[in-house]
């Protein structure tokens, strides 16, 4: 179960996100530096214990309108083998030590246990509390069961989202292998932005959880939708 430290960590996430998010090609606010404050988000625990995994939803309040993004977020004792383009940044944990912060859609563990949560295989922690899993995060597949040991991924940032096709590894079943396509929503709707996630192909399943706006509103959305690449 997910152990949550009660520490500092230097810098921020919202820091780290601060400086990381204007530069992605999904990001909608203005110029400038955003304001951001944590507006919800669940964890998930790696088998292995290696990797904490947080899937986080930061608000930017800098703007005319607030404006919610999701941010699946791995933090690791070492960088990722081949990602150094996943990196958000490096922080040292006053429990942990140093800590390297990477973009989750780049991380197979993240997008591993995603899978997972989907299928029912995994269940999510709640973001700021140990060994308390959140309910209110569901999930949906359908379909013959899929591995979620990740063989490869190839991931694409689009100002709609970011779309990772995902190779998985054959389990018991040699049916589990399969080539995906996992559609994360990078801009949560809201009352003044209705924009729908981009669908993938064939939808197999999805992962819908809440978030609240600045307002004390409670919003929910599919953040993450499953389905089959495109060939």
């Amino acid at each position: 179960m997910a152990v949550i430290h009660h520490t500092t960590m230097t810098p921020t996430k919202l820091e780290l996100l601060t400086a990381w998010l204007p530069t992605r090609p999904w990001y909608v606010g203005a110029a400038g530096e955003p304001e951001l404050a944590k507006a919800g988000g669940f964890r998930l625990d790696d088998p292995e214990g290696e990797v904490g995994i947080e899937v986080m939803v930061v608000t930017d309040t800098s703007g005319e309108r607030p404006v919610s993004y999701l941010v699946p977020l791995s933090y690791r004792s070492a960088p990722l083998d081949g990602a150094e383009q996943a990196v958000v940044g490096t922080s040292e944990h006053g429990v942990l030590g140093k800590r390297w912060i990477h973009d989750g859609t780049h991380d197979p563990v993240v997008v591993g246990q995603l899978l997972a949560l989907a299928q029912g295989r995994a269940e999510a922690q709640a973001q700021s509390v140990s060994d308390a899993p959140d309910p209110s995060v569901t999930g949906r597949f359908t379909g013959a069961g899929v591995s979620t040991e990740v063989a490869s991924l190839a991931v694409t940032d689009g100002v709609d989202g970011t779309d990772v096709v995902v190779e998985t590894v054959a389990d018991e079943d040699p049916a589990s292998e399969l080539t995906l396509r996992v559609t994360v929503t990078r801009v949560l709707p809201s009352p003044q932005r209705q924009t729908p996630p981009v669908d993938p192909t064939s939808p197999r399943g999805e992962i819908t959880a809440g978030w609240q706006l600045p307002d004390g509103s409670e919003h929910r959305a599919p953040f993450v939708l499953i389905g089959d690449a495109e060939h």
